[in-house]
C-alpha cells in the first residue's frame, strides 16, 4: 500500500512531505533518543492551567509504578479516565498528552490518571499491560478520595495507547476486578501480523517498517507467532461480549485502518455500541500534527462530541 502524497488531504500534504522526508521510519536510536528528549524537556513538567500531582502504586513484582494524576479544582462525582499515551510502545511519557489531559479535565472536569508504563526500551511484554491494569486498579480503589464516581470509569489512548486500552479493557473484563463504563481507543494499533494496510505502507509518521519494528520490541520471540496472546495484541480477541461502548477514528491512508476497521466489526458483531469514523486523507495523528485542518478539527469533534455522550449515558456499577 504505497501511498502518495496526492492520496492526502489537501491541508495534510505539507506536513506529510515533511515529516516523511525528516523521519522517514523509526529506529531503535530514533526510540532512546526521543526518549531522552522527552526526559529532558518534558517528563515532570507541569502546567498552570491543570492540577498536576504524581501519585504510585504497585506492579505485580513488587516494584513502584508511578502514575501521573491531574484533575479540577474540588472534584465530585467526576468520571474517571485512565489515560495511556502513544509511542510504538518503545517511546513516550504522559506529559506528551497534556493536550488530550486537559481536554478531559477542562472542557468535562474528569480526573485523569496516566500511568509512566514501562517501555520496550527496557521491558517487553506482559510489563506494558500489567502497569496499564494496575493503574486501573489504583483509579478503581481510589476513586472515593479522587472525587471520581466509580460507576464511570473511562479507558482512553491513541496509537499504542489505543492497542493498550483495549487490552486493558479486555483484561478488566475478563478478571471481573474493575468495570469499565467506555473506551476511547484511537487509532489503536492492535495487529503483529501482515493486513491489507499495514504491510508495505509508507504512510507520514507512522509506516510499515516503523511498526514492524515496534511490534518486534514488543513482543520479541513471539512476534507474529499463532500463540500471540490477546492481551498482547488485541485484534486476535475474536470473543469482545461484554466490552464496554466504543468510540475510535483512524485515516484511511493510516496503516492501522484495517486493524481498527476488524476491531469495529467484531465488536459490533458482539452487539457492542460503537460511533467509528474514517477520514478520508488522514495519515497517522494527523489530528495532533495538523489540528488546525479542516479534516483535525472535525475528527477532535468528532471524538469529543463521543466523550460528551459517554458521560451522560454510559455506566458501569463496581461490584461490592
Amino acid at each position: 500500500m504505497k501511498i502518495k502524497l496526492k492520496q492526502l488531504d489537501k491541508e495534510l500534504r505539507f506536513t506529510g512531505f515533511v515529516v516523511r522526508t525528516a523521519l522517514p521510519h523509526y529506529t531503535k536510536s530514533i526510540f532512546r533518543l526521543a526518549n531522552g528528549f522527552l526526559r529532558i524537556f518534558l517528563r515532570g513538567r507541569k502546567v498552570k492551567d491543570l492540577n498536576v500531582r504524581h501519585e504510585e502504586t504497585l506492579r505485580q513484582d513488587g516494584t513502584k509504578l508511578r502514575l501521573l494524576v491531574c484533575s479540577p479544582d474540588n472534584p465530585q462525582n467526576a468520571t474517571g479516565v485512565l489515560w495511556l499515551h502513544g509511542g510504538g510502545f518503545a517511546m513516550g511519557t504522559p506529559e506528551q498528552d497534556f493536550g488530550h489531559i486537559r481536554l478531559f479535565v477542562k472542557k468535562f472536569g474528569c480526573v485523569v490518571v496516566a500511568p509512566y508504563y514501562r517501555l520496550t526500551t527496557k521491558a517487553t511484554w506482559p510489563a506494558q499491560t500489567e502497569d496499564c491494569y494496575a493503574a486501573l486498579k489504583w483509579l478503581k480503589d481510589n476513586a472515593k478520595n479522587l472525587g471520581v464516581n466509580d460507576s464511570q470509569l473511562f479507558v482512553a489512548g491513541n496509537s499504542a495507547g489505543g492497542g493498550l486500552t483495549v487490552a486493558t479493557c479486555l483484561m478488566a473484563r475478563d478478571k471481573k476486578e474493575v468495570n469499565v463504563a467506555f473506551q476511547l481507543p484511537l487509532y489503536p494499533m492492535l495487529d503483529d501480523r501482515d493486513t491489507q494496510t499495514n504491510a508495505n505502507n509508507d504512510a507520514p509518521n507512522w509506516n510499515t517498517k516503523s511498526n514492524q519494528l515496534a511490534w518486534k520490541m514488543y513482543l520479541g520471540g513471539l512476534y507474529q507467532k499463532d500463540d500471540v496472546p490477546t492481551y498482547a495484541a488485541a485484534s486476535r480477541e475474536t470473543n469482545l461480549k461484554g466490552m464496554p461502548p466504543c468510540c475510535t477514528f483512524v485515516g484511511d491512508v493510516d496503516p492501522f485502518l484495517a486493524e481498527t476497521q476488524t476491531y469495529v466489526q467484531t465488536l459490533t458483531n458482539c452487539q457492542v455500541d460503537v460511533q467509528f469514523r474514517v477520514f478520508k486523507g488522514g495519515f497517522h495523528a494527523f489530528e495532533l500534527l495538523c489540528p488546525k485542518s479542516k479534516i483535525g478539527i472535525e475528527a477532535t469533534k468528532f471524538y469529543t462530541d463521543a466523550i460528551e455522550h459517554a458521560i451522560k449515558n454510559y455506566f458501569a456499577p463496581q461490584e461490592k
